[in-house]
């Protein structure tokens, strides 16, 4: 029971009386829904946030942090700083995001029209084209607008060029130079001087892909449920990805939100309620409060809990939160409405809904029986009257029910409201990610008066009441890119030839050499080493180039040694002029230190000993292993090997050395072989 009391002392009249008086104030109110908003919050809201992105409404009158399902109307700017991005829903389902260190104003949002102003940075519109709207976005230099389904993106620099690209339909642009048509493909460049240039479409960027990927898993989701009428089916994503529709038997069929934060939860406490176009609205920070908690109602089943039930085909109506109020001088409490029951608000939100604006009523009070869900558990949330007020709520644990003990007053509380009331989120921002200089400077009014929202299509933007010019464009054609198979590569075991080296004038075509022949002229140098050593270099030498030529048998030779081999092959000399050749140890000057020894008369015992010492430190198997790889052959063919320490000693010239040192240096090499131990 609902009794209503236009003032206290009404109540001496008699019963005709106030029967006549609530009869008048119910007429009064059913049929004067008219004055509400001057315009509809549910057109446009947030339905995605990452990172510090901000706002500035008219409500704040600075950039504040902004929070998912915030609505958002006329005169409202955005900012998105660096590392941060969002997207907004309109309410056909046209998605527009924007990327970091972009700003957007919005002039104008209707049902079925929409206009942004892009100062700076980029933004990507999916526009569902339903029938009849218009989605029209200008930048410093152009104005873009679609009618039909259509994908398309806008980049615009700080110093105002802006480039069209469209993935999906087409667009309409236009500047001051005229207007000109850019479909699917294309792209669109507009710069200053009435220059504007058409385009294929580039390489995919991140940014393109991001967005691209988005709409692929939009796409792919359930399809809109039936038990949502077809008015609400743009929101639907948000209750499949977070809950499931079941049966009740008072309801029909309903939602259960499948993911909450704790066990007591209830509709209406994750979030807060702030000042907007003068009410309060409720903004849910779950990602999927914004539909259950701006229309229908909320029921508690008992074999079920929490289910949201939604409005019917025909009474589809916004409202800023349906809850029922009861406020004192303390707290504050709110419950959510059962379906069927009376929402008290300024404005008219439907059937069930009574819009109290402008209506003079001193005092609404309602008996402990009005509303449903105040004997549910945790169903009515109580703040703190200051908490409220600053934004920051902390639910207390209230004593005993408000609304069972209380008045509870029409509409929203009688609160004047603060600043941070106007604040979705209550935080601070860096300074570092605030908006430019130039950014915050901008004036939506302005802009809205400079660019008219055009819904004809052959209608200007730039110059409203005459048709518009065609745009004269430079168009560029796609530049053929040369791609990586017409660059023919070398066959595996064939070598290439580049075009600024001479090629090798052998008989033999590059590519017919193999591994065995390549093994053989290896051969023929190592058998050369072999003659020029002796002794127990001989026998080293010889096992170090037998593991080296079978090592070189497994290794396949690259291009380069082919090439090499061919063009310094050594002449085939035959082996006899090889055995009379005169020792290579003739060819290495004595050290200088060794001659100055002999021409200042030293002993010569003393010179004999000094090569004996040297004679007798041979070297070991690895270290002529080492050396015979360092061997190289010369353009005339023959083979020149690197010298080592012990054939610097006992390979030494003497120049012009007497018949007695002769004799001693020959005895000095027998005595030095018969004394040095045999390597195994």
């Amino acid at each position: 029971m609902r009794v209503i009391n236009l003032n206290k002392g009404a109540q001496k009249g008699g019963p005709k009386m106030k029967t006549l008086k609530l009869l008048i104030l119910i007429s009064v109110l059913i049929f004067l829904p008219g004055y509400g908003f001057s315009y509809s919050l549910e057109n446009l809201r947030i339905s995605l946030i990452d990172g510090d992105v901000q706002i500035k409404t008219e409500d704040t009158g600075e950039w504040v942090p902004a929070s998912i399902n915030m609505p958002l109307k006329d005169g409202d700017s955005i900012w998105v700083p660096e590392q941060g991005r969002t997207e907004l829903q309109l309410i056909e389902g046209t998605l527009l995001r924007l990327d970091q260190e972009s700003a957007l104003e919005i002039l104008t949002v209707e049902k079925n029209s929409s206009q942004f102003y892009l100062t700076e940075g980029r933004v990507y519109a999916n526009f569902t084209g339903s029938r009849g709207s218009l989605l029209q976005i200008d930048t410093p230099l152009s104005s873009v607008r679609t009618y039909e389904r259509a994908d398309f993106r806008i980049d615009v620099n700080r110093s105002g060029q802006t480039i069209i690209s469209v993935y999906r339909g087409l667009v309409y642009a236009e500047s001051q130079s005229g207007k000109t048509r850019v479909e699917a493909g294309n792209a669109l460049s507009v710069a200053e001087g009435n220059y504007a240039e058409l385009s294929p479409l580039g390489p995919a960027d991140e940014w393109e892909r991001w967005n691209k990927n988005r709409d692929r898993q939009l796409a792919q989701r359930k399809s809109p449920s039936g038990y949502l009428p077809e008015e609400l089916r743009g929101y639907s994503n948000d209750l499949e990805d977070y809950g499931t529709w079941t049966y009740a038997r008072d309801y029909g069929y309903v939602w259960r939100p499948s993911v909450v934060v704790s066990a007591g939860w209830a509709p209406y406490q994750v979030g807060r309620w702030v000042w907007m176009a003068g009410d309060y609205v409720w903004v849910s920070y779950e990602p999927w409060g914004w539909m259950p908690y701006h229309y229908g109602r909320w029921a508690f089943v008992v074999s079920l809990g929490w289910c949201w039930v939604p409005p019917v085909h025909g009474a589809i109506y916004w409202g800023p939160g349906f809850v029922g109020w009861v406020y004192t001088p303390t707290y504050v409490a709110w419950v959510p409405l059962a379906p069927g029951e009376m929402y008290y608000g300024h404005g008219y939100y439907g059937p069930h809904s009574v819009n109290i604006t402008n209506v003079n009523v001193t005092n609404i009070y309602v008996q402990k029986t009005v509303y449903k869900n105040v004997h549910v558990h945790n169903a009515v949330t109580t703040v703190h009257h200051d908490t409220f007020v600053n934004g920051k709520h902390k639910y207390v644990e209230a004593k005993e029910n408000l609304f069972l003990s209380k008045e509870a007053h029409s509409g929203r509380p009688n609160i004047t409201p603060d600043k941070n009331m106007a604040r979705p989120v209550v935080r601070e921002i860096a300074e570092i990610k605030k908006p430019p200089q130039t950014v915050k400077q901008i004036q939506v009014k302005e802009l809205k008066e400079k660019r008219p929202l055009v819904k004809e299509k052959e209608a200007s933007v730039f110059k409203p009441g005459a048709p518009p010019k065609e745009m004269l464009i430079k168009r560029v054609e796609r530049k053929e890119v040369e791609q990586p198979k017409e660059i023919k590569q070398p066959e595996k075991g064939k070598v290439s030839t580049p075009t600024n080296r001479p090629r090798a004038t052998e008989p033999e075509k590059p590519g017919k050499a193999t591994s065995a022949d390549v093994k053989t002229q290896n051969s023929s140098l190592f058998r050369s080493q072999e003659r020029v050593t002796t002794g127990n270099a001989e026998r080293s030498t010889k096992s170090n180039v037998s593991k080296n030529t079978e090592k070189r048998e497994t290794i396949k030779p690259t291009q380069k040694e082919v090439e090499k081999s061919k063009a310094y092959q050594p002449p085939q000399k035959p082996a006899e002029e090889k055995r009379e050749s005169k020792p290579l140890i003739r060819e290495v000057q004595r050290p200088q230190e060794a001659r100055l020894v002999v021409k200042e008369g030293k002993p010569k015992e003393n010179v004999s000993t000094e090569r004996n010492r040297e004679i007798s430190r041979a070297p070991s198997v690895a270290e002529q292993g080492v050396q015979s790889n360092r061997n190289f052959v010369s353009p005339e063919g023959r083979v020149k090997p690197t010298p080592s320490v012990s054939q610097y000693s006992r390979e030494t010239k003497e120049p012009k050395a007497t018949k007695k040192e002769s004799q001693q240096i020959q005895k000095s090499r027998i005595s030095a072989k018969a004394t040095a131990k045999p390597l195994l």
